[in-house]
C-alpha cells in the first residue's frame, strides 16, 4: 500500500484498531481483575514489524511498533499497581494462514516441510524453518508466569534468529 495512495486512512485505522485497541478494550475491562491479583500480568502478542518493518507492510508494521511502544508505556504506568507488561516479538509461524497458502501452491508435489524450508531459506531465517504454534506459547507462558517476576517491559523475540536489530 503506498503511503501516499487515495484512500491511504482505512488500512491505517484498520490496523489500528486491529493491533492496539485489540489490546486496550481487554484490557480496560479486565484492569480491576489485575489490580486485585498477587501475580498480574499482561503478555502482548506482537511482531518482528515492531522493530523491522517491512515496505510492503506499512501500516502493520506502524501499528506494531505503536503496539511496542504502549507495552512499554503501560510497563511503567502499571508496575506500581503490582502488574506486570511484556510481550513476544513473533516471526514467522505455522498458521492457518501458512496451511491455506501451502494448499493453494503451484508444486502439488513438494511436502509442507520442504515448501516451508524453501520459505524460511529464501527470507534468511537462520533456523531454517517456521516456528512451530507451541514455540511462542512457551514464551509468553514463561513470560505470563511468575518464574518471570522480575521481568517487565520487555519484548521477547521468537523468531528463530531473523531478527536484524540490535
Amino acid at each position: 500500500m503506498p503511503i501516499l495512495s487515495k484512500r491511504r486512512a482505512r488500512p491505517w485505522l484498520h490496523e489500528a484498531e486491529l493491533k492496539l485497541f485489540g489490546v486496550i478494550n481487554p484490557l480496560q475491562a479486565f484492569l480491576p481483575a489485575l489490580e486485585r491479583s498477587d501475580i498480574a500480568s499482561i503478555t502482548c502478542v506482537n511482531s518482528l514489524l515492531a522493530l523491522q518493518p517491512e515496505e510492503h507492510m506499512i501500516a502493520t508494521s506502524a501499528a506494531r511498533a505503536a503496539l511496542l511502544n504502549m507495552t512499554l508505556t503501560l510497563s511503567k504506568q502499571l508496575v506500581d499497581k503490582g502488574i506486570r507488561v511484556n510481550s513476544i516479538l513473533l516471526g514467522m509461524v505455522e498458521s492457518g494462514q501458512w496451511r491455506r497458502r501451502f494448499a493453494e501452491r503451484s508444486d502439488q508435489q513438494q511436502s509442507w516441510e520442504t515448501w516451508t524450508a524453501a520459505i524460511a531459506e529464501r527470507r534468511g531465517i537462520p533456523m531454517k524453518r517456521l516456528g512451530k504454534p507451541q514455540e511462542p506459547a512457551r514464551a509468553l507462558l514463561f513470560l505470563a508466569s511468575p518464574m518471570a517476576s522480575f521481568t517487565t517491559g520487555a519484548a521477547l523475540d521468537v523468531s528463530g534468529g531473523f531478527n536484524r536489530h540490535l
